[in-house]
């Protein structure tokens, strides 16, 4: 190996060896927000809930219908199973009972079975609907927090309300200088409506 390649090596270790303590020495801005404050008071958070609630209030409704009808139909299939074992009344009457009460045995059965089906859909339904309107305000959230850590030039944000695997902590400590949940809170709730505005404003009171 020649001197001057020699040179030229060793100056290209000299400078990567600077530029990598120099990077090793640019201070990180972290920034924190609180996650679970910004979900909760999200304005779409509330009206997804309060749309759930509702669809989860008509699907009770009719499942209360369901067993409503069914139960009444159980009352008539006793009545016309006690006729088919009632020794007052002639072979031919009772024998007419218990095909009735056959007849009706097999439609609860059946009715049984449907309303199973339905509440487990109507769970399955409002689960997956739950997800897909939680995944969605939390995208929302998300780019609001990463438009205003970029404008704060923070390198990093920490949830300060995240919980590690055993339930503790995952920020021990924060001054608190570098949060941005009121901020991003400001942004999502801008185009609110005024009653959610109005609820908003009495919470902080």
């Amino acid at each position: 190996m020649n001197t001057t390649l020699r040179k030229y090596l060793l100056t290209l270790i000299l400078l990567a060896t600077v530029a990598i303590t120099a990077g090793a020495q640019t201070p990180q801005k972290i920034g924190t927000v609180d996650l679970r404050k910004l979900f909760d008071n999200y304005y779409k958070t509330k009206q997804a809930d309060a749309a759930l609630k509702e669809e989860a209030a008509e699907m009770d409704k009719q499942r209360k219908d369901m067993i409503e009808k069914f139960r009444k139909d159980e009352q008539d299939y006793q009545t016309a199973r006690d006729k088919a074992s009632d020794q007052a009344v002639s072979a031919e009457s009772r024998d007419k009972s218990k095909k009735e009460a056959d007849k009706m045995l097999v439609d609860l059965k059946e009715r049984e079975a449907v309303i199973q089906a339905f509440e487990r859909t109507a769970r399955t339904q409002l689960a997956e609907k739950q997800r897909r309107l939680r995944d969605k305000v939390l995208v929302e959230i998300r780019e609001v927090i990463n438009q205003k850590a970029k404008a704060a030039g923070f390198n990093l944000v920490l949830d300060s309300a995240a919980d590690s695997f055993n339930q503790t902590p995952v920020l021990i400590y924060t001054a608190g200088d570098n949060d941005i949940t009121e901020q991003v809170l400001g942004v999502l709730n801008a185009n609110a409506p005024k009653e959610e505005t109005k609820k908003a404003e009495e919470l902080k009171k």
